[in-house]
């Protein structure tokens, strides 16, 4: 029941949302299905780690300990935005950038969107998963061209192309994976899309199917990751969603279609050994953070950098993964619990920094520390977070692949991501501590707070600073049972 309310909550709070147009009521709708979807969540999390796996409908939901982190980081990065969003659209509606309509626009798909990432990981069927995913992109679209102006439906069309061919590639992997296991099911055929039946049957597939299969999964799932070199809709997106829609799709939605990549990985690693899958992993995540480096240097909007630290995120998670072994995948499940839970923090601060500034471009902002000293502090400890910087988790996390790459003996693809990811600190903090440090322009006045966004960035940033100084037993056990599952056929 509780697997199935995860879905049914948001999308029926989106529906109920559809006739309704007060704004109060819109808006505490969304908060009490965002706060009740955070509890089931947190209950299936202790559930999983007592019973270790939880089914229902007979195996058509099936929740591991994979599936469950990827619940409760949607939930929570959902519940964090659904309180930013309540102030951000406020201050949009007082400045004349939305109306009613688009306000109620935003109520009605949020939900929905969520709904349909909640579906992602709890189905069992790898088919279902597709569509799960397909429907995200559906949902998200609309977010993405939310304002109707001419770079935001610019936005919106690359975002559906590119995902779109994207997602066809991931489907005919997953139509190939189940003909790569056909010969091996027998009994089992009516359920052959299940993950929990192909794992099983995995090391007897056809290889030359899965090898094929794998990297069209690779690619089409990569695509909505943002992997190099499918990546180019993710600036224009960022930059051009809301600031809450930005921060599920950066926070929320890439565990999603890495949650699909992981799961072609633990079948066709089984299948083909670590090595294949291993190289081409390391390829694509290496080539993603070396390809964010330089325009990270470069970038003057600082929506659209957080757009180039997402696809640097996601390639040092897929690299992870590629390098092998238990710290491989323990890397990779690591950094995805630690990204989902820093980066809205990062966009939060941009966005109120972008309200009070009324421009994205980092020329036009400085001295944020002194006219919103909250939003300031707060963006300068996310951008030492979000960059790796010791003792914030996501160093541990980046230490742990990189002592990965060493242990398996791949020295060329460490050197290049050690480079990669120094030179992104780098751009991050000089383009940072100018815009938080500088001096403000005369006629900038010293802003006020909102309770509202400020609570939602308190919320984020309390497990930012408590997660760099100790991970509690319950998450790391988590953690570690999901790498298992993921690196389990090494």
């Amino acid at each position: 029941m509780r697997m199935t309310l995860l879905v049914l909550v948001p999308l029926l709070s989106g529906l109920v949302c559809w006739p309704l147009r007060e704004r109060a009521v819109v808006e505490r709708l969304n908060l009490l299905a965002f706060a009740i979807v955070a509890v089931l969540a947190a209950w299936l999390g202790a559930d999983v780690l007592a019973r270790g796996t939880v089914e229902a409908f007979g195996g058509f939901l099936r929740v591991d300990a994979l599936s469950a982190l990827v619940v409760c980081l949607t939930a929570f990065v959902a519940l964090a935005c659904a309180i930013y969003a309540v102030g951000y659209l406020r201050e949009e509606e007082r400045a004349g950038k939305i109306n009613a309509r688009l306000l109620h626009r935003y109520y009605v798909l949020t939900p929905i969107f969520v709904g349909t990432m909640m579906a992602v990981p709890l189905v069992n069927n790898l088919g279902l998963l597709w569509v799960a995913i397909e429907s995200t992109t559906l949902a998200s679209v609309l977010l993405v061209r939310f304002y109707n102006q001419k770079s935001s439906l610019e936005a919106a069309w690359k975002y559906i192309i590119i995902g779109s061919a994207g997602i066809a590639l991931a489907l005919f992997g997953t139509v190939l994976t189940y003909f790569a296991a056909v010969p091996v099911l027998g009994e089992h055929a009516a359920n052959g899309f299940n993950w929990s039946v192909l794992i099983e049957v995995a090391d007897q597939c056809q290889p030359a199917a899965m090898r094929l299969a794998f990297v069209m999964v690779l690619v089409g799932y990569g695509t909505k990751a943002g992997l190099a070199p499918m990546h180019t809709w993710k600036p224009d997106a960022y930059a051009e969603a809301p600031v809450p829609s930005a921060a599920l799709l950066g926070a929320g939605f890439i565990n999603c279609a890495l949650y699909g990549i992981m799961r072609f990985y633990a079948l066709a690693a089984k299948c083909l050994g670590h090595d294949y899958t291993g190289n081409l992993l390391v390829l694509f995540g290496v080539a993603s953070i070396l390809v964010a480096a330089p325009f990270v240097l470069v970038q003057r909007n600082f929506r659209r950098l957080l757009a180039y630290s997402s696809i640097d995120h996601a390639g040092i998670m897929v690299a992870a993964l590629g390098f092998g072994g238990k710290l491989g995948a323990l890397g990779a499940v690591l950094h995805m619990l630690f990204h989902g839970v820093t980066k809205p923090l990062m966009f939060f601060c941009a966005g109120n920094v972008q309200q009070h500034y009324g421009s994205p471009h980092f020329r036009k902002v400085t001295g944020v520390l002194h006219t919103l000293p909250w939003t300031g502090g707060l963006f300068l400890m996310a951008t030492f977070a979000v960059t790796g910087v010791p003792p914030f988790s996501l160093f541990q996390s980046e230490f742990t692949a990189l002592s990965a790459a060493f242990a398996a003996d791949r020295a060329w693809p460490a050197g290049l991501f050690v480079a990669g990811i120094v030179t992104i600190f780098a751009g991050f903090l000089v383009h940072m501590s100018k815009l938080s440090l500088g001096q403000p322009a005369h006629q900038t006045p010293r802003g006020a707070e909102c309770p509202w966004k400020l609570g939602a960035m308190l919320l984020v940033a309390a497990p930012v600073i408590a997660l760099g100084l100790v991970l509690p037993a319950p998450i790391y056990e988590l953690a570690q049972r999901a790498a298992l599952l993921v690196g389990g056929a090494e």
